[in-house]
């Protein structure tokens, strides 16, 4: 085996790799870019080399920069990671040209299925099913129309080279068709130094299942069941599970046995991903093929108890699979929630900056966390928003989903915005708890975007007790500081006013024995919590109900937030509430006449002029930021009176872009 191993990668994914090779003895090393230096890869491993400045093209995708590292410190192979050069044959053959293992598949394996187009026309060779599509290059936007006309809307516009969601539309008329073809082959381009597009039928109510396969060096390969990844945002998958929910035995076989055959067809090696688009009547068509460990590998290696980055170590190293097709049997459920640096509530816009407060759930063997970050740390506009893979196991999807919310709500970060309160609502989503589930979900159940978890009436009174609590308890602590005798929580001697959005109840507490008892309006609740200030994240058991609720003071009261419900919380006498209700209102700004960038993020382009009138929906300017293009449109007709900025400019949120009359 390996002495030495270098991670040509960064956060979560490398840090994941860090945890296999310690426990096999393996030594690591990290490399990093400027924004990296005080990363937690580079805190893991054993040693690190500095390799350029932040942006990706300048450091992570320098191949040579790559290889001097492992030069100056040793290694003798090289894992890839995912995203960067993991999909880049070109970097294998240099690898191996170097004398060095690449932890992963041959070059000729990457550059038959890491190209989309190439990949289809093969597995249609090897007899797998696929979607009608036209493969060959596109010249340009026109062309795009005209072919996506004839095959039928609606279609799917996708970067050849692609992958993690970058350039892909959908477009369902020939002016979107133009418009995504633009913007996928930019998003392309960037990312991918490869603007090449093709085109195929979107699949109307599909499902998103891809098969883990697993090869060695020496011609053997087996497929470790499926994953459903049908939960997705802008084509990026945001949930993943395994098993898949709507799979049946026969059909996960016949999709099993056609990934198996793929990947021998081209002699693939190491661990990879062949993906699946899946109908309503469970046909199921080939997408692609990731040559390189998935996101969302964690689920896999829980149902099936096999860690796949020490698979690929193996290999890499001539091992024979210790495993047959017989050997693998999937136990359990589980699932994955990726944590993302972005709004929900504000079009999930990238967010960067510090963590001034990262709390992760405790791991359990029923909870896991996949991170490269830290409290202190900081979210870089130069990189993929992920924070952390949060993964749950039980052994049924019941029980899987159960933990996941629980372990979603004691999820304490801040400094930044994050998308926990949408993987609750998503988590807690009836539709979502029947396996019902399509491509489409998050646009078809939030149409109008996400505005926070649904507020029912069981939240709603857990709130006002846990409120009137927590008020109970900092009043004690309050009167010990004071030194006068109090018997905690109290006091015992006063009814508060609980306001919750425009509504307000006189509360009570009684302490007990073992629990105190709050008592508002009908509702007598029994609390118990060990809950001391300052503590963020309060675990409580209301009557019988467990729960995790995230707590921060403010100036009324607190902000709680549980179950994808965030809430100001007021606590105040009666006297305070009456005087309040006669504070006037502070009005919005009004911002109608500006067009205000929405992310931290640099200009691609301004589409219009000074003086041009332009109608609702049209383009106005594409921003980039974390890698994604975004096209900021008008809301309503109007003229441009003034720009502010032009293509290149690094912005901050809210910065003024345009002006309208």
């Amino acid at each position: 085996m390996f002495n030495k191993i270098l991670i040509a990668n960064r956060g979560e994914i490398a840090c994941r790799v860090i945890k296999t090779a310690r426990r096999m003895g393996i030594k690591t090393v990290a490399v990093y870019s400027d924004a990296d230096a005080d990363a937690l890869h580079v805190e893991m491993a054993d040693e690190a080399v500095h390799i350029g400045p932040p942006a990706a093209a300048e450091s992570y995708l320098l191949a040579d920069k790559i290889l001097d590292a492992c030069k100056q410190t040793g290694a003798e192979a090289i894992h890839p990671g995912y995203g960067f050069l993991s999909e880049r044959a070109s970097f294998v053959e240099a690898v191996q040209a170097a004398g060095l293992a690449f932890i992963g598949p041959d070059p000729h394996a990457i550059d038959a299925m890491g190209d989309k187009i190439t990949s289809k026309k093969l597995a249609a060779d090897a007899g797998v099913s696929t979607v009608p599509g036209h493969m060959g290059i596109i010249a340009d936007a026109e062309e795009a129309a005209k072919i996506s006309s004839e095959i039928g809307y609606p279609v799917m516009l996708k970067a050849s080279a692609g992958g993690g969601g970058k350039g892909m539309r959908i477009a369902y008329s020939d002016e979107e068709a133009r418009e995504g073809f633009i913007s996928a082959q930019n998003e392309a381009k960037a990312s991918f130094a490869d603007d090449r597009v093709f085109i195929e039928k979107f699949v109307e109510e599909p499902r998103h299942i891809e098969i883990q396969v697993l090869g060695d060096k020496h011609g053997n390969v087996v497929y470790l069941g499926e994953r459903e990844c049908s939960i997705q945002r802008r084509h990026q998958k945001v949930v993943e599970e395994a098993p898949s929910p709507f799979l049946d035995e026969a059909t996960r076989k016949a999709m099993g046995d056609q990934a198996v055959a793929l990947s021998k067809a081209v002699d693939y090696c190491s661990a990879g991903t062949v993906e699946f688009i899946v109908d309503k009547n469970k046909n199921f068509y080939f997408l692609e093929m990731n040559t390189r460990l998935q996101v969302e590998h964690p689920v896999t290696e829980y149902i099936t108890g096999i860690d796949l980055v020490e698979q690929m170590l193996r290999v890499a190293n001539g091992e024979k699979l210790s495993i047959t097709q017989d050997d693998v049997k999937l136990t359990g459920w589980a699932v994955e929630n990726r944590v993302y640096a972005e709004d929900p509530v504000r079009g999930f816009l990238p967010s960067i900056g510090r963590l001034t407060r990262y709390q992760p759930p405790a791991e359990t063997e029923g909870v896991r966390v996949d991170t490269g970050v830290y409290e202190g740390a900081e979210i870089s506009m130069f990189y993929d928003p992920m924070i952390a893979k949060l993964v749950t196991y039980g052994e049924t999807r019941d029980e899987a989903i159960a933990l996941q919310r629980s372990a979603l709500d004691e999820f304490y970060i801040r400094g930044i915005a994050h998308n926990i309160p949408f993987l609750s609502a998503l988590m807690a989503h009836p539709r979502f708890q029947s396996g019902n589930m399509t491509t489409g979900f998050i646009a078809e159940e939030y149409p109008d975007g996400f505005h926070g978890g649904a507020l029912t009436d069981d939240v709603k009174n857990a709130l006002i007790a846990s409120a009137t609590f927590i008020n109970a308890v900092e009043q004690a602590r309050a009167t010990q500081m004071e030194g006068q005798i109090s018997t905690p929580p109290g006091p015992q001697d006063r009814e508060w006013s609980i306001g919750i959005d425009n509504e307000t109840v006189t509360a009570s507490i009684v302490p007990l024995k073992e629990h105190a008892e709050v008592v508002f309006g009908t509702n007598k609740v029994a609390v118990k919590s060990d809950w001391v200030p300052g503590t963020p994240v309060m675990k409580v058991t209301l009557d019988d109900r467990e729960m995790a609720i995230e707590v921060d003071k403010n100036s009324l009261g607190w902000t709680l937030t549980t179950d994808g419900v965030s809430k100001h919380v007021r606590v105040m006498s009666a006297r305070a509430a009456e005087l309040l209700a006669l504070m006037p209102e502070k009005e919005a700004p009004d911002t109608s006449k500006f067009l205000l960038c929405p992310m931290p993020g640099l200009v691609v382009s301004i589409n219009v002029e000074e003086g041009e009138e332009v109608k609702a929906g049209q383009s106005l300017a594409v921003v980039e930021a974390m890698k994604m293009e975004n096209i900021l449109r008008a809301e309503k007709d109007g003229v441009i009176a003034k720009i502010s900025a032009t293509a290149g400019d690094s912005l901050a949120v809210d910065a003024v872009i345009m002006e309208f009359e």
